[in-house]
């Protein structure tokens, strides 16, 4: 090992990461006090704790050529699948969901180490298959890669983290050179299958049952009529695109089969998901729908971020969360507490640094000569990308509440650790970008 390759880092990037790290440490303290002052838990212990495990980690990954990476992808990946799946039997019941792996006061939540593996492994299989013509092939088995961890996170069930894959599959496709088409598809199909899914319900508490033809995409006969017409449909017209070679064959193809998956997948949503989590996604249109259940996370988080005004309250003078309005509070909405406390001030402060990480990670992968670690990158990037417009957007009204937490600010162990260690292969990608 180099020591030399520790003062070759991006310490724009690294130092980004320690502040943010640092402030959620103080908000997690900041969340453990009641109105009367007192310290009700030790979480930012344990985050300080994390936090220095993952600094560590950090440096020494930094020494360690990230490229050995690429002849293990496959034993981690199967490694941390076949922990997801433990959890699904045999895991904690943390927030109706079994993702965790106890171990007396601590635990660990596999799923987090997981997205890493899948990202590597997407990546090497990408890199290995990028001067291929089969973008079909490609864009479906790097779905495989990716759609199998999601279908186990689903099973425990935890939404909020299955999402995280979708951005992990579309942005490292997008870099590795997929047909547009292909990524576009999915973009629609999960569009799609958002809406058939909460379908029912926003019929119900946002329409207040104004269409009523709209029951019909509950009929389960219905439905297995139309997905046995439009799947005849679809047959007839392959075969005519592979005959004739008529464009408009294809498209027909192209646009049924979105609804027909949709639909077959809003199916087994509906099997899968509760109904709590489900209603979680239509409450941020009219949170009043349901005020006192699941709107009433984000009346009080939209309550806490506005109270701060431009200045903020101060460190340890925000009431929201001192009088315990805010649920989660440690966790999905660490970020109201930062407003509450810190203000507009403090939240451009945060935004900033999350976008000087972004911008350092974009030119990680725009300078090193290696798809390998450029696509390691890039799943990455989308990975904190997404958590952060989701967790803010969250907590800010504008986006569904789906339990995402903000990374490096939140309390969680396996959360911070997965990210740092991501930073880490980043940093070891940066000092070796020019190798290849």
């Amino acid at each position: 090992m180099n020591i030399k390759r520790l003062v070759e880092i991006d310490f724009s990037l690294f130092f980004s990461t320690i502040i943010l790290t640092f402030f959620g440490i103080l908000m997690i303290y900041s969340s453990g006090i009641n109105s009367s002052g007192v310290l009700m838990t030790n979480e930012y212990i344990k985050q300080i704790i994390f936090a220095i495990i993952g600094i560590f980690l950090i440096g020494i990954i930094v020494l360690y050529d990230y490229r050995r990476l690429y002849d293990y992808a496959e034993y981690f990946y199967a490694f941390f699948l076949a922990l997801v799946l433990y959890t699904v039997f045999f895991g904690k019941l943390v927030n109706g969901a079994r993702a965790w792996i106890g171990f007396g006061s601590f635990g660990i939540q596999p799923s987090e180490f997981l997205k890493l593996a899948t990202i590597i492994l997407l990546s090497k299989y990408l890199e290995g298959t990028q001067r291929s013509e089969e973008h079909l092939k490609r864009f479906t088995i790097a779905g495989g890669i990716v759609g199998i961890p999601m279908l186990f996170i689903l099973l425990q069930p935890d939404l909020g983290t299955a999402l995280v894959f979708i951005p992990i599959f579309l942005v490292t496709c997008f870099i590795a050179g997929i047909t547009k088409r292909y990524i576009v598809y999915s973009i629609l199909l999960i569009g799609l299958i958002g809406f058939f899914t909460i379908l029912p319900l926003w019929q119900i508490h946002i329409l207040k049952g104004a269409f009523p033809f709209l029951k019909i995409f509950q009929n389960l006969k219905f439905v297995g009529i139309m997905e046995f017409s439009m799947i005849l449909i679809s047959g007839i017209a392959w075969y005519g695109y592979k005959r004739y070679r008529k464009d408009y064959f294809y498209w027909i193809v192209y646009f049924l089969s979105l609804l027909i998956i949709s639909l077959l997948a809003s199916l087994v949503a509906h099997r899968v998901l509760k109904d709590y989590q489900i209603m979680r996604l239509i409450v941020f249109l009219d949170p009043y729908i349901d005020p006192k259940g699941s709107g009433w996370n984000i009346i009080q988080s939209i309550t806490a971020i506005g109270s701060g005004g431009f200045w903020g309250k101060g460190y340890l003078q925000g009431t929201q969360s001192h009088y315990r309005f805010l649920p989660q509070q440690s966790t999905d909405f660490i970020f109201s507490i930062f407003s509450e406390e810190m203000g507009f001030i403090g939240g451009v402060l945060l935004f900033s640094l999350f976008l000087l990480i972004v911008l350092r990670l974009l030119n990680i992968m725009k300078t090193t000569s290696d798809p390998f670690g450029a696509y390691i990158v890039a799943g990455f990037s989308g990975m904190l990308v997404f958590h952060f417009l989701i967790n803010v957007g969250m907590t800010m009204g504008i986006m569904p509440i789906t339990g995402i937490p903000l990374i490096f600010l939140s309390y969680g162990g396996s959360s911070l650790l997965s990210a740092l260690i991501g930073i880490g292969i980043s940093l070891s990608i940066y000092v070796r970008r020019f190798e290849h």
